[in-house]
């Protein structure tokens, strides 16, 4: 039965949503790639569906061959340090368009006619660490100083549905590092930017957000809201 449902999902996303489509347009900055870049997204995409909660668990499973039954017997699949290599250096706005069309999609299926609390189309805001290192860094990363040590992140605010039905993330904006500057852009800035261009995206789409302790304009919000 779940064997079955998975492949009825699969189905579904494909012919649907046109994921497969979406995956195929991608690309990344790897030179000469032995594997394309869809190729390298797809074990990644799977195991996210199946709640995989590590890329050690993922080396698993690509190591023992656990997806040889929902591939092609014509299709490599690349192992986990081709997949880090490429998630460095892949083209973030060809994930966002995959985002952008799933979520405007549901819309025209009706998926969330009904609300998602009370009738109402609700989302929240929240941020969130992407990663951090104390060595390794990027011209984009942001800087704090832990017991006397630099410490380098990538910061975002993210925005998702939350109540009954699915809850897709709607959008996400990173916190950028402010050069010359003591401080870097914050959670709040990046927020409102969030909140604009969701709304932008998805016009009337939402309404009613949500968010914890930001401090933030709350008037804002409500004008750019209503």
């Amino acid at each position: 039965m779940r064997s079955n449902y998975f492949g009825m999902l699969m189905k579904y996303m494909k012919n649907v949503y046109h994921i497969e489509r979406g995956i195929n347009k991608l690309s990344d900055g790897r030179k000469y790639p032995k594997y394309k870049t869809a190729q390298v997204i797809a074990p990644l995409l799977l195991g996210f569906m199946l709640r995989i909660k590590s890329m050690n668990e993922l080396k698993l499973i690509l190591y023992e061959n656990e997806f040889k039954n929902v591939f092609s017997r014509n299709i490599s699949l690349p192992q986990i340090d081709t997949i880090r290599d490429t998630l460095k250096v892949i083209e973030a706005d060809g994930l966002k368009y995959i985002l952008v069309h799933t979520v405007k999609k549901a819309i025209e299926n009706k998926v969330f006619d009904n609300g998602t609390i009370d009738g109402y189309i609700v989302a929240a805001i929240d941020g969130t660490k992407i990663f951090g290192s104390y060595k390794k860094c990027c011209p984009k990363c942001l800087t704090t100083m832990i017991k006397g040590r630099k410490y380098y992140y990538h910061y975002a605010s993210v925005m998702s549905l939350i109540g009954d039905g699915p809850k897709l993330t709607l959008g996400y904006d990173m916190c950028r590092p402010r050069e010359g500057q003591s401080r870097d852009e914050g959670e709040l800035v990046a927020s409102m930017n969030l909140i604009s261009d969701v709304l932008r995206t998805y016009k009337n789409f939402i309404d009613v957000v949500v968010y914890d302790a930001l401090g933030c304009n709350s008037t804002w919000i409500n004008q750019n809201i209503s």
